[in-house]
């Protein structure tokens, strides 16, 4: 690999390496070394900035959670608008891309990158609880505005809403379920 050129921005593009790794060949193949190749860099730049792979992967797993929170302002913008399903539809879909599935994956495959997210702080499934908590948080505006009963349990529904979807799309593999499917889930979840 080349050295001396200065490289914008390399946890970024260390990240979308990985990222990439991660979607094509899996949690198996998600090496250093093939993170660095993949983002044409030397195997020193990873570790420039960072103690050492897992400690990498722990904050590649905390950028992708921290992003659901552009996922979370849409949909919150979206309470009081069109159908309750249609929205946690959209979002649920779009928060179990495959690379969700892949992260959490990761997170199982790797003891030291669960060891270093519960030092972090963090609880539960990074992206998964991200996305739990986006729902109760638009489940609890929808309430407010008198689209749920006044009892929903917008807290339980949102974690019934995480763990049927997940166990969905586990059963589907490397295929995720189509959106109408993804919509029979959350409608059922919601009827509740």
């Amino acid at each position: 690999m080349p050295t001396g050129i200065a490289i914008r921005d390399p946890r970024e593009q260390l990240f979308a390496a990985a990222e990439r790794v991660l979607l094509r060949s899996g949690t198996e193949a998600l090496t250093s070394r093939a993170v660095t190749e993949e983002a044409g860099v030397a195997k020193g730049v990873l570790h420039r900035h960072f103690a050492d792979f897992d400690a990498f992967l722990t904050d590649y797993v905390l950028d992708r959670a921290r992003r659901v929170a552009e996922l979370d302002e849409r949909l919150r913008g979206r309470a009081g608008q069109g159908e309750v399903v249609d929205n946690l539809t959209e979002a649920v879909y779009e928060l179990f891309s495959p690379l969700a599935t892949k992260i959490v994956a990761l997170i199982a495959f790797r003891d030291g990158v669960r060891a270093r997210l519960r030092a972090a702080g963090t609880t539960g499934v990074p992206v998964l609880g991200e996305g739990q908590r986006m729902l109760a948080g638009y489940l609890e505006a929808e309430r407010g505005l008198g689209r749920l009963a006044p009892d929903t349990d917008v807290d339980l529904m949102a974690l019934m809403l995480i763990g049927t979807v997940h166990m969905t799309y586990a059963d589907h593999g490397d295929v995720p379920p189509g959106p109408a499917e993804v919509r029979r889930v959350v409608a059922g979840v919601v009827s509740r």
